[in-house]
């Protein structure tokens, strides 16, 4: 009797055990349930798009540091009362907002190289926008700005202020990453600077907006916009064809886009009736390729940023023939821009190149007058 009833003791103590590891796997099984039905979301967390650039993932790693420790810098010179629009610019908005439907997938991909989170940041107006010129190197300005951990940047064009003003400010501003204090929001759309109605627009937005614009030989320029186009449509005439009216007279056709783009004196006579010559930046782009830490170091600068992007950021691609940033830590590859930068360009012949020349010289030196910068492209 006694060692029957030890071994039911026994028996019912394994019982007990083996009930009370149920129990524990029964309340970890559960905890695992809920925490994957989205229950246990008190942890802030922050999602990632995936990336074309395996440089944008480190770098959006990153980021996510610095919005878990926020920086206590706020932009010098920074006015403390916006224009009546922008006084919403740092209202909480909780819907992503959703780019253009004219940006294809692909670069939809590339604007948004952003961490998205539903807890850090707000989303504001642009305090800093690249308006020009096109085919000047704004999207490399745009791709080195983005290295810096307190600029946060939509990668697609908006042209909000030049083809989708009517959808209104708020839609705009849905368009902008979530930024933290010390942190500027920017976008690029190089077509505002030739766009009559844009200064005002802008203006309207907030005329303490800081307004950036690279600059490139005019002639140079004009060749590389013919050659972009020529890209997309081989059908296209020559370039002598379209940027003279007549060959014998060799007057320059001022109406073709290529042509009227390098006018830059115009183009900036429009800006400075809304905006003052303090609040803009003009930036080389020939000095964007041969010494771009040098022109990123203005850059910062005129934004109101500690100098992060910097020689140890860059090398030269001899075959593209300008810089590209350097393999980061971790990354199999360097970063450079895509296919479209690069192009060769097409032999034009001299004598119209030199009639272009002639035409530009003295936009070019009203241009310097007015910017207070001599580019030295005659």
């Amino acid at each position: 009797m006694g060692c029957s009833g030890c071994r039911v003791r026994f028996n019912f103590g394994k019982v007990l055990s083996k009930v009370s590891v149920f129990f524990t796997m029964v309340l970890i099984f559960t905890y695992l349930f809920y925490c994957l039905s989205g229950l246990c979301d008190s942890a802030p967390r922050t999602l990632y798009r995936q990336q074309a650039s395996e440089y944008d993932i480190l770098d959006d790693h990153r980021r996510v540091l610095d919005e878990l420790r926020p920086s206590p810098r706020l932009l010098p010179d920074a006015p403390s009362h916006r224009n009546r629009t922008a006084s919403a610019d740092a209202e909480q908005v909780d819907a992503p907002g959703q780019l253009p439907q004219h940006i294809s997938d692909s670069t939809k991909e590339g604007a948004q190289s952003i961490p998205v989170s539903n807890t850090f940041g707000t989303k504001r107006f642009p305090q800093a926008i690249i308006i020009g010129v096109k085919k000047g190197g704004t999207r490399a300005l745009l791709e080195f700005l983005r290295i810096h951990p307190d600029v946060r940047a939509v990668g697609a064009e908006p042209h909000f202020f030049d083809r989708f003003y009517d959808k209104g400010l708020e839609w705009y501003r849905n368009l902008m990453p979530r930024t933290l204090d010390g942190q500027i929001t920017m976008e690029k759309t190089p077509s505002y600077f030739v766009t009559k109605e844009a200064p005002s627009r802008v203006c309207t937005m907030n005329c303490q907006t800081k307004l950036i614009v690279v600059v490139r030989d005019p002639v140079t320029r004009a060749v590389s916009d013919y050659t972009q186009t020529l890209s997309k449509n081989p059908g296209l005439p020559s370039f002598q064809n379209l940027a003279l009216k007549n060959s014998t007279t060799g007057l320059i056709d001022t109406t073709w886009s290529a042509v009227r783009i390098g006018l830059y004196a115009k183009h900036l006579e429009n800006w400075l009736q809304h905006f003052p010559l303090s609040r803009f930046l003009f930036v080389s782009g020939e000095r964007l390729v041969s010494d771009p830490a040098g022109e990123m170091g203005r850059v910062q600068d005129f934004l109101g940023l500690k100098r992060v992007v910097s020689d140890k950021h860059f090398y030269f691609n001899q075959t593209k023939g300008f810089p590209c940033l350097k393999k980061p830590e971790g990354s199999s590859r360097p970063r450079c821009l895509g296919k479209s930068k690069g192009r060769p360009h097409p032999q034009i012949p001299s004598e119209v190149l030199q009639r272009l020349r002639d035409f530009y010289r003295p936009f070019n030196h009203r241009f310097y007058q007015m910017s207070g910068q001599d580019f030295g492209w005659d």
